[in-house]
C-alpha cells in the first residue's frame, strides 16, 4: 500500500496531496474514502481503515487535506475561515478523487469529527455523487464544550509534549494544529451552523458517536437525524470521541453491516 501523490490546483496554489489505496484490486468491491479529523492524515488514522476494508471486503482511499500529514502545509500567514469544511467538501475532495482516479465512482464516505462534517456538506451539496455515509462524531454547530476541550488542548500544545507528538504524523504540525484550531476558536466560527444543509440529505447515513465524548454532547447526532429522518444512530458506551480507537470493534461491524444492507438492498 504505496503512498502516492496526487497534483491539484486550489485557492491559488499548486498543492501535492499524499494518498493510498486499500485493495485496489477488489474489482466490484465498495469503495470507502476515509475522511480525518481535525488533526489527522493518513499516518493518524492508523491501521483502522485497514482493519475496516479487510472486515468489510471494500475497497478504501485514505488521504490526507491540504495542511495536513505530507501533503502541502498551509501557505505562511494562511488563516481558514469559516466556510473551510465547506470548500473541503466542494473544492477538494472531488478534486481529489478525480486526481486519484476515483472519479467516475460513487464512493462511501466514512468520515471522523472534521471529517465527518465534511461528509455531510458533500452529501447535502453533491446528492447523487455517493452511495452513503458513515459519520463519527461529527458536528453541524459549535458547541460551548467544544470551544473549551480545543481551547484545552491548545494550553496542552503550547506548554507539554504535544506538538511532539503530532510531528509523528504531520511534516509540519503547526500547519496541522493551528489550522484547526485558529478556525474553530475564533469569534467568527461561533455561529457556523449546517442544520439547514442537513435536510438536503437523501442518501443512506449512519450516524456514530461515543457517549463519553469529550467535544461534543448527543445534539450532533440527534440533530442530524432530526433533519435527515434516514439517518441510522450508534451511540457507544465507554466511548470518547475517537471510537475507532476506543471501540474499533463496534464500530466495524456497525459500518460493515451498514453497507452490505444497503449494498444489497441496490
Amino acid at each position: 500500500m504505496t503512498i502516492e501523490f496526487a497534483e491539484i490546483a486550489w485557492d491559488g496554489r499548486q498543492l501535492r496531496l499524499e494518498y493510498r489505496w486499500i485493495g485496489r484490486g477488489r474489482d466490484g468491491a465498495p469503495l470507502v474514502v476515509f475522511l480525518h479529523e481535525g488533526l489527522g492524515s493518513i499516518a493518524a488514522w492508523r491501521d483502522y481503515p485497514l482493519t475496516l476494508c479487510e472486515a468489510g471486503g471494500f475497497r478504501g482511499l485514505v488521504y490526507s487535506r491540504p495542511g495536513y500529514g505530507r501533503s502541502s502545509p498551509r501557505a505562511p500567514g494562511e488563516r481558514w475561515a469559516p466556510d473551510y469544511l465547506h470548500r473541503q467538501a466542494r473544492e477538494v475532495l472531488p478534486a481529489l478523487l478525480q486526481a486519484a482516479g476515483a472519479g467516475t465512482e460513487k464512493p462511501w464516505l466514512f468520515g471522523h469529527s472534521d471529517g465527518g462534517t465534511i461528509a455531510l456538506l458533500y452529501a447535502a451539496s453533491m446528492p447523487d455523487a455517493l452511495k452513503g455515509a458513515i459519520v463519527v462524531a461529527p458536528h453541524y454547530f459549535v458547541e460551548e464544550k467544544g470551544v473549551k476541550g480545543i481551547a484545552k488542548a491548545k494550553l496542552a500544545y503550547e506548554t507539554t509534549d504535544f506538538r511532539d507528538r503530532l510531528s509523528t504524523y504531520h511534516v509540519d504540525p503547526d500547519s496541522a494544529f493551528y489550522g484547526w484550531c485558529d478556525a474553530w476558536l475564533s469569534p467568527e466560527f461561533r455561529d457556523w451552523n449546517i442544520e439547514k444543509e442537513l435536510g438536503a440529505i437523501r442518501c443512506p447515513l449512519l450516524a456514530v458517536q461515543g457517549i463519553d465524548d469529550e467535544y461534543a454532547t448527543m445534539q450532533q447526532i440527534d440533530g442530524i437525524k432530526a433533519q435527515a429522518p434516514q439517518t441510522e444512530l450508534l451511540k457507544i458506551p465507554a466511548c470518547r470521541h475517537s471510537p475507532h480507537r476506543d471501540q474499533p470493534e463496534i464500530l466495524t461491524r456497525a459500518t460493515v453491516d451498514f453497507i452490505r444492507r444497503h449494498e444489497e438492498g441496490r
